[in-house]
């Protein structure tokens, strides 16, 4: 196996300001004690190609609603390879989980933004069956999985990204 990434958590500041932004219900103190328990990604057993990463708090989502979760985490990477991020195959069987961008692309340079390359989930619960999901804190709700990627022979990008969904103008 090729060891090509790191992840960490991002800054105390960032989080809160992020959970905050998205869910002002919570304290300071509560945002705090999420951080501190925040879970870095992590391979449940040798064999799995995918790492789980954790709620930051405890939720639950209705058929048809949607949550931007931002998890805490960022993750440092060796340049020619991208973490993609899909929902945990359990909670799609079960729930029609879905990412609402499909397929989150975490590129290599996005570890170097502004915001500290804070990688954010948004999540609808699609199901048709009547099923509200229910999730603990510390739960999987995606997994990402590193793979390495080409560029054509004439490619002559020389952009610099500084941000995330969006930033580079495409």
């Amino acid at each position: 196996m090729k060891r090509i990434a790191q992840f960490f958590k991002v800054s105390r500041e960032l989080f809160l300001a992020a959970v905050k932004e998205e869910f002002p219900q919570y304290t300071k103190e509560d945002i705090l004690n999420m951080y501190e328990a925040l879970e870095l990604p992590k391979r449940a057993t040798r064999g799995s190609a995918g790492y789980d990463f954790h709620a930051p708090f405890a939720f639950a989502l209705a058929p048809g609603e949607t949550i931007r979760i931002p998890t805490g985490v960022r993750v440092r990477m060796d340049e020619d390879w991208v973490l993609k991020l899909y929902p945990r195959s359990g909670l799609g069987f079960k729930y029609r989980l879905q990412m609402n961008n499909t397929v989150g692309i975490i590129d290599s340079d996005y570890y170097h933004s502004d915001n500290e390359g804070h990688i954010f989930v948004r999540l609808t619960n699609d199901s048709n069956e009547g099923k509200t999901l229910k999730v603990d804190q510390g739960a999987g709700i995606v997994q990402g999985i590193f793979l390495e990627y080409g560029i054509t022979v004439d490619d002559e990008a020389d952009g610099v990204r500084n941000g995330g969904f969006g930033s580079t103008g495409a």
